[in-house]
């Protein structure tokens, strides 16, 4: 509070010039008697001159004037100025005579100043002040006694102190603190404050001790309201889990407890889920304070995830699980959702339930037992316990534990609804994706995914890898608009319907043109970008086409980074437009890069800056090797890298193929007529074939197996049939015709002249197939190499 600068000069002068029974000389400020003087010489102690009640104190405002003409009927202050009275709500008027007429007159002649802050017209005690001078005895004047203004305000009203000490505390500080203070400041020095009820007859408190418990009830309520506000603030910061235990543990120990167990049910039930069958806890963290922080740091926990609780819990560490026992003790304790002492009769039964019957904790009130309950059930438990050299806990630490336990649990709540939701999104994200690359021969695959953000973790863009007959593939790159559950829906439509146009072997913009058609019967908004290429490795060519995606980049074998030219075309689902395709060489050694626009743009950047970065990225990877390619998957984290923090805004889709080809030696290529000769002169042309490799030891299964289909071929085709022969890591032939019925494997029965063909390949033959084209079919089957 702020004190008027010439108060104790003024309180000194009116102190040693006033003399009990005799009026003093009006000083320059017109200083006029102390009325407590007046009224001790008219009336009792306590009591108004004209009877009754007890008159309360006035309360000197902050910043009075100086007082006008001395009067015996106006109510001087206690610097002898007349004070007006701030009437609160609800305070009965002054008794006696005269007394509303003394109270206006002194509100009209003195109005208060405002000062220092305080609001104008609001009375101020500097009980601060006052205590303090009172409990040092420093006299209020030359005569040494105390003065007025050192007087407690119970004493100068003589009579209701604790309605005085209300009115007269401060404008920024609370009235019954004022009276507490009051009352701890006469009893240091030595006076006794007393407080008179409604009738008037004095009582005698105690002296200052519960004053004192109180204002540290106080504080230790202030001290708890913080420790929970701080507490549940870094709980309800994690996200997961695994954070939101960390963050109780934290919170509580060492603040409110030595030592912490959390318990949670195993396995924790998800939204509505009804749990069937017992419920089981099962320790999920535990936490407690190092015996000696230089020394601890060497002992080995009991458990693998459970420090030494001793001597907070003794007897050995806690129970990992704990199956409750339906009706038991520990079954009651959750069920009454209230935290409960451990030394009380339910806990008692229920704690060695929990801990298993080695551990056991302090006596008395040194152990909490909280039951966690979430937003339909109780989930788990957490204990609380304090060390035997530590004060026991109070009953108010059980509203402390239920906050924390309450909050806990909804947290554990929220973080495995958001589990769930992230498990779904991982789910539904992956099986759009392939789960792996096929490896076809003559070429390697590698891939990357990486999410929007970790709370969109679904999107639009896929990649795929489709073998096609001819140990041709088909690589695939799309971008749906969007990263939501919407466009990842969209997509997986988007993929199945490319994977099955490929399947039909038809070309590339054929299949863009029916992606355009399926995307627009799946809604008039629903569009996306789309980069379809077949590669066949034995022509060393590559066929592109383009539906408005970021065009590919090709790194050579020396090194050299080019974007291809390739006609970028409308998106997907804008409809009526035709899509255009080029056929470009596809050297051994090279890689293909092909991603979504995600890799190259941002708010930072626009698409071509990205596409320049990103070949030059490429450049300067590869002239680290040499002349030799970079490894592929080293390679796709390498691009990855150029996405900085903070630097993607859309989910990235990388697709990168490595071309190696297979050599002209290695294929065997014939067109046959389809004649009842045919199989014999495919026969022999499959023998020379594989004596040019020496494969002898597969002649016999091979003509047999070649005879076979070769003969099922001639007996439908109306033109020419093909046969051709590979050589890889594994012998693979395939026969072509215009047929586009694919043949399918039956048991034939013992009086049938045929349907043996397909059962003998499918017994000797490591793998077969049959693939429809455009123009017919191809059969294949594979033999392992010797």
């Amino acid at each position: 509070m702020t004190e008027h600068p010439t108060s104790h000069n003024r309180r000194q002068a009116a102190t040693s010039a006033a003399a009990p029974g005799a009026p003093a000389p009006d000083d320059a400020h017109g200083a006029v008697p102390d009325p407590r003087t007046a009224v001790r010489q008219t009336a009792a102690p306590g009591q108004e001159p004209g009877g009754g009640r007890p008159r309360p104190a006035e309360p000197r405002p902050v910043g009075a004037g100086p007082a006008g003409p001395a009067s015996h009927d106006g109510p001087p202050g206690p610097e002898g100025e007349p004070v007006p009275r701030a009437r609160e709500r609800g305070d009965a008027p002054q008794r006696g005579g005269g007394g509303r007429e003394r109270r206006n007159t002194a509100e009209s002649e003195h109005p208060a100043q405002p000062e220092h802050g305080t609001p104008e017209g609001e009375p101020v005690w500097d009980a601060d002040r006052n205590a303090a001078r009172g409990a040092s005895g420093r006299p209020g004047g030359p005569s040494g006694g105390t003065g007025p203004d050192e007087q407690p305000p119970a004493a100068q009203s003589g009579g209701r102190g604790r309605g005085a000490a209300r009115r007269g505390a401060g404008a920024g500080e609370h009235p019954e603190r004022a009276g507490e203070t009051t009352h701890a400041a006469a009893a240091a020095a030595g006076e006794v404050a007393y407080s008179a009820p409604e009738g008037g007859v004095p009582t005698v408190p105690p002296a200052g001790g519960t004053a004192a418990a109180e204002a540290a009830t106080r504080d230790r309520g202030g001290d708890r309201l913080r420790f929970v506000g701080a507490a549940t603030r870094r709980i309800a910061r994690g996200i997961d889990l695994d954070e939101i235990v960390l963050g109780l543990c934290r919170a509580t120990v060492p603040t409110f407890a030595d030592a912490i167990l959390v318990y949670l049910r195993d396995p924790l039930p998800v939204g509505d889920e009804r749990p069937v069958g017992p419920v089981v806890l099962r320790l999920r963290r535990t936490d407690r304070i190092p015996l000696d922080p230089d020394t601890d740091s060497g002992r080995l926990s009991l458990l693998p995830s459970q420090p030494d609780l001793s001597p907070a819990v003794g007897g050995g560490p806690a129970a990992e699980l704990c199956e409750v026992e339906a009706g038991g003790p520990l079954a009651e304790v959750l069920r009454g959702v209230r935290p409960v002492f451990g030394d009380s009769q339910a806990a008692r039964a229920a704690l060695p339930e929990l801990l298993g019957e080695g551990p056991s904790v302090a006596t008395g009130q040194r152990t909490v037992l909280a039951p966690l309950r979430g937003r339909r059930r109780v989930i788990g438990a957490a204990v609380f316990v304090r060390r035997p050299d530590r004060p026991p806990f109070e009953p108010d630490d059980l509203l402390v534990a239920a906050q924390l336990a309450t909050h806990t649990a909804l947290g554990v709540d929220k973080a495995v609804l958001y589990g769930r939701e992230v498990y779904i999104a991982d789910e539904l994200q992956r099986t759009m994706l392939p789960d792996s690359l096929p490896q076809p021969t003559g070429v390697r695959l590698a891939s990357r995914y990486l999410p929007a953000a970790e709370t969109a973790r679904v999107g639009g863009d896929w990649y795929d890898a489709i073998p096609l007959p001819g140990n041709r593939v088909a690589l695939v790159v799309g971008d749906v608009m969007g990263h939501s559950m919407t466009s990842a829906a969209i997509m997986g439509q988007l993929r199945t319907t490319a994977q099955t146009l490929a399947g039909l072997d038809l070309p590339p913009q054929e299949v863009l043109h029916h992606l355009d058609e399926q995307a627009q019967r799946l809604g008039t908004d629903r569009m996306a970008t789309c980069l379809y290429a077949v590669y066949d490795p034995v022509a060393h060519r590559i066929v592109v086409a383009n539906a408005g995606h970021p065009p590919p980049i090709l790194l050579h074998r020396g090194g050299r980074a080019e974007v291809l030219r390739v006609p970028p075309g409308a998106p997907i689902g804008v409809g009526g437009v035709d899509f255009e395709a080029v056929e470009l060489d596809a050297p051994a050694g090279a890689t293909l890069m092909l991603y979504t626009d995600g890799l190259v743009e941002s708010r930072m950047r626009d698409v071509w800056t990205g596409i320049e970065q990103l070949r030059e990225r490429l450049t300067a990877t590869a002239r680290l090797t040499g002349p030799n390619p970079p490894p592929l998957e080293p390679l796709c984290d390498e691009v990855l890298d150029m996405l900085g923090p903070g630097d993607r805004d859309d989910d990235v889709a990388l697709l990168a193929a490595r071309f190696e080809g297979i050599a002209p030696s290695d294929v065997a290529y014939w067109f046959l007529d389809p004649k009842a000769q045919t199989a014999g002169q495919a026969r022999r042309l499959a023998r020379r074939a594989l004596a040019r490799w020496d494969l002898d030891d597969l002649t016999d299964a091979v003509e047999l197996l070649v005879s076979e289909v070769v003969t099922n071929a001639v007996r439908y085709a109306e033109r020419p049939i093909t046969l051709r022969l590979l050589r890889t890591d594994v012998l693979r032939c395939e026969v072509g015709d215009d047929v586009p019925q694919l043949p399918r494997l039956r048991q034939a029965r013992p009086s049938d002249e045929g349907g043996r063909g397909l059962y003998l390949v499918n017994r000797m033959a490591r793998r077969w197939g049959a693939t429809r084209l455009s123009t017919g079919k191809v059969v294949w089957f594979e033999l392992a190499m010797p």
